[in-house]
């Protein structure tokens, strides 16, 4: 039942008041002068405040000052309307006019019980946000995790373009959206595209927007995303895979700020801040001819990589709780942990799916469990391969140490000779996407006939 303030003068009508409402709410009086004090012992929902003077308006400002989630509800006569014009800018949820009708009441308490919520949920959605992309709270254990993450403070505070580079799955989305919310464009929109979800012909139009008309089934004006965010963040997750005809006018943008909507001529500006990820070796795109040499120069102003969980032994079992907890509460159950033997496998699996696969298997562990701790048996992971001994690591190139590369490239092989080299079947066992296996095929040299015959005979492999 919402509990209700009522600030009066009059004791009559606060009973006249509780008759309209018919005991369907809570109600609890206050004399003008003791306002601070009743918004001192309790908590309210709504607050009843009867105005006929400039003088009892002011009484909006204590509760405005002292407690600014509790809606209030103006009572009054109506006759001066510049006092409910100024009743509605200090801050009221509405005006009510005497004669009081119980329906207009009630209607106006549910009105504004509704609106307290969803101002009380959105006020929790952004400090939750705050705390997820604080950098501080971000799992970073490992040595190279803890430099990853002091980088990415430091390019936090510019406005230059911004280059992550690293493996699928490893938190390159997460990590712009980091960035975004620590810089001085927090409060203006952070977008995200991914150039490999949209087919090629609507890319641009994604980027960039069109006109009505432009080509057909171009029923009206479209904002493109560059233009939606303004001031903001722009987020482009797999820039390797655009197309060559768009990487030209993605250059221009990023050089001028400024671009045409498709079938458009008229030139529209848009200070937009881009975070550019890659899975790719963008060295090696652009000497194959399929990335823009100019391009890769200009978005590889500042650039980060981030490496594997393979790399970052020390973030697995912190990465594997938190994960656990944020999934149990989508699930709906509670789980307090893992037992020593699933954290254990956790170490010394090679994750080539990254954190993306981490996530996977919790969720199916929590899903299959049926105690409060995750055991063993309901850890299911593809062809287990334990990764070996760390190899000490190139400090003039990044490199995968040998070790778990051939772990990993054994790895794979099981998975695709068990799905009769079917490589989306693969992926599905392996728990990462097919564009991620493939990239690995390519990395790693594995081949077989089968797909060289396909290709010969023009089948899809």
């Amino acid at each position: 039942m919402p509990k209700i303030l009522v600030i009066h003068d009059d004791g009559k009508w606060f009973s006249d008041l509780g008759k309209a409402l018919q005991g369907d709410h809570e109600l609890r009086g206050c004399i003008q002068g003791e306002l601070e004090a009743c918004l001192q012992r309790e908590e309210y929902d709504v607050v009843f405040l009867r105005v006929r003077s400039e003088a009892d308006l002011s009484l909006m400002k204590v509760i405005g000052d002292n407690h600014p989630h509790i809606p209030v509800i103006i009572l009054g006569t109506g006759e001066d309307t510049g006092l409910i014009v100024r009743s509605v800018k200090e801050g009221a949820f509405d005006f009510l006019t005497q004669p009081f009708n119980s329906g207009e009441i009630q209607l106006s308490i549910s009105r504004a019980m509704e609106n307290r919520h969803l101002r009380d949920e959105i006020d929790y959605l952004r400090r939750e946000q705050d705390i997820i992309y604080d950098f501080d709270r971000i799992i970073a254990k490992s040595p190279a995790m803890k430099q990853t993450i002091s980088t990415l403070k430091k390019f936090a505070r510019t406005d230059s373009t911004i280059l992550m580079t690293g493996e699928t799955g490893t938190g390159k989305s997460f990590l712009a959206g980091a960035i975004h919310f620590n810089s001085s464009r927090r409060k203006h929109p952070f977008i995200k595209i991914n150039c490999t979800n949209i087919p090629e012909n609507l890319l641009e139009s994604e980027l960039f927007g069109h006109e009505k008309g432009s080509f057909t089934g171009a029923n009206k004006t479209r904002i493109g995303r560059l233009e939606q965010g303004k001031n903001g963040t722009v987020f482009l997750d797999e820039i390797g895979e655009m197309p060559l005809q768009l990487q030209s006018k993605l250059l221009r943008f990023l050089e001028e700020k400024a671009f045409e909507r498709v079938g458009g001529n008229k030139t529209i500006h848009s200070d937009v801040r881009v975070i550019a990820a890659t899975n790719r070796i963008l060295e090696d795109q652009v000497r194959e001819g399929k990335f823009r040499e100019d391009l890769y120069y200009r978005i590889n102003v500042l650039r980060v990589n981030l490496p594997p969980i393979r790399e970052r032994r020390e973030c697995i079992e912190p990465l594997s709780l938190y994960l656990m907890g944020r999934i149990g509460r989508n699930l709906k159950k509670r789980v307090k942990g893992f037992s020593g033997e699933a954290l254990s496998l956790f170490r010394t699996y090679s994750w080539p799916g990254n954190i993306r696969q981490l996530a996977n298997v919790i969720e199916r562990a929590i899903i299959l469990e049926e105690r409060d701790v995750i055991q063993k048996e309901n850890i299911v992971l593809p062809e287990l391969v334990l990764a070996g001994p760390p190899a000490e690591k190139n400090r003039e190139e990044d490199v995968i140490p040998s070790s778990i590369a051939d772990n990993e490239k054994e790895l794979i092989r099981k998975a695709l000779e068990k799905s009769l080299w079917i490589q989306k079947d693969a992926a599905k066992i392996l728990g990462i996407s097919p564009r991620a296996l493939n990239y690995k095929i390519k990395v790693l040299g594995i081949t077989h006939a089968r797909w060289r015959k396909h290709k010969t005979s023009g089948g899809d492999s």
